[in-house]
């Protein structure tokens, strides 16, 4: 079974960007350049990045944010792990779960001040998932409860979390990814003989949701979302996501998923579209990054996502390089720019397939020791912007592709 997420382990995760960004001054990128957001739009397509907690207090940072995107993912904040709160859902008459907004709602905010749309990532996720919401009292210890007792909480969760927010801000929240990574790669970790390839562990552990609630748990997630969203009446996207999306094998299992969300409910739609994280390249090396072939297997996974009915969203993007030399900057900069000729060439006709890109490596993190988590995810060198937020030259060959007719 899952370990409980360590303290270390989530200051590690919060921690992350923070540390990529450094005092500077992003008055050149904001006063000398046209919003990022203002281009991406013509195309039909939104510009997001992250941010979590701890970059509300950097106000050179917020003016960056401001400036050239129009959609926010929260780093960790929206996570289940985050949003669970232990000592509330134990004390829960009516045995189901509690969450403390606090550190969420103060990213929403910004976003709602700013006119900022969010992406609310995400709902289900095995990955770091505490523990004690599947055991009996919520305690730290003991058995575990019954796949009905958790099907409930389930739901009482996923109806608690998009309600909040809706309420709350509404408007504001304009998808949700309701559910992360449940596709297996390593054929070692999936559920035998199952086209969908669903995750049943996740580096040797348990993919507790799987586990204790059954195979189709990722279906059941969608259905409560669905359910949450239509009975509020909101304008809210419904998304899988996953790593690895553009890669053709796992491409295709993912399609088997969303087809089996689909018809989980009689036919009824459950899933409106399909995330991609956008991590390209090696991960911790050099070795695969700026790989032409990887851009042509997102402009295919684009054409075949969206032919099979669903809006595509690049999600979690981080153009990684791990070196940066001259020759090295200017074909990030053109890999860059190469990225967003796809972009606007499967948003050019009357549909608009892909609706937003969202980018988690915005800013380099070089300053940070290769056995960071954030150094080897988004890589040192994957930012449109230095630590201290100056200009790249990535960032400009976007500006000058968005810009070319």
């Amino acid at each position: 079974m899952k370990k409980l997420l360590s303290v270390f382990t989530i200051l590690t995760l919060l921690i992350g960007m923070t540390a990529c960004a450094k005092a500077g001054d992003s008055s050149d990128a904001t006063e000398n350049y046209p919003s990022l957001y203002s281009l991406t739009e013509n195309y039909g397509f939104k510009s997001g990045a992250v941010i979590n907690y701890g970059n509300l207090s950097d106000n050179q940072l917020l003016e960056l944010f401001k400036h050239h995107f129009d959609s926010l993912t929260a780093a960790n904040e929206m996570k289940a792990y985050s949003l669970l709160d232990q000592k509330a859902s134990a004390a829960a008459t009516d045995g189901m779960p509690r969450m403390n907004f606090t550190q969420a709602d103060a990213i929403v905010s910004f976003a709602a001040e700013n006119g900022i749309k969010i992406r609310g990532h995400v709902l289900v996720w095995d990955a770091y998932m505490t523990d004690w919401f599947f055991r009996e009292g919520y305690l730290p210890s003991g058995s575990y409860a019954d796949a009905e007792t958790l099907r409930a909480r389930l739901k009482s969760y996923i109806e608690q979390v998009i309600t909040h927010f809706e309420q709350n801000f509404p408007g504001v929240v304009y998808c949700w990814d309701v559910v992360n990574e449940a596709v297996a790669d390593d054929a070692s970790e999936r559920v035998p003989n199952d086209p969908r390839h669903l995750r049943a562990k996740r580096s040797g552990s348990d993919n507790i949701f799987y586990k204790l609630m059954g195979a189709d748990y990722v279906e059941t997630a969608f259905l409560y979302a669905r359910d949450t969203v239509d009975a509020l009446g909101a304008d809210i996207k419904l998304f899988y996501n996953d790593y690895n999306a553009f890669y053709p094998e796992k491409r295709a299992a993912i399609l088997k998923l969303a087809e089996s969300i689909n018809s989980f409910d009689e036919g009824r739609k459950l899933c409106d579209g399909i995330g991609m994280q956008g991590y390209i390249g090696g991960y911790g090396t050099q070795n695969g990054c700026l790989d032409a072939q990887l851009i042509s297997y997102i402009k295919d996974a684009i054409k075949q996502y969206s032919g099979n009915g669903y809006e595509v969203q690049l999600t979690e993007m981080a153009v990684r390089t791990y070196q940066y030399d001259d020759a090295t900057a200017q074909k990030h900069a053109q890999y860059y720019a190469d990225l967003y000729n796809v972009f606007k060439t499967a948003n050019s006709g009357d549909s608009k397939p892909l609706t937003a890109v969202c980018i988690w490596g915005f800013l380099d993190c070089n300053s940070l020791p290769s056995s960071h988590y954030s150094f080897k995810l988004n890589s040192p060198y994957c930012g449109l912007f230095t630590e201290d937020y100056a200009v790249k030259p990535s960032f400009k060959a976007v500006i000058k592709e968005l810009e070319a007719k």
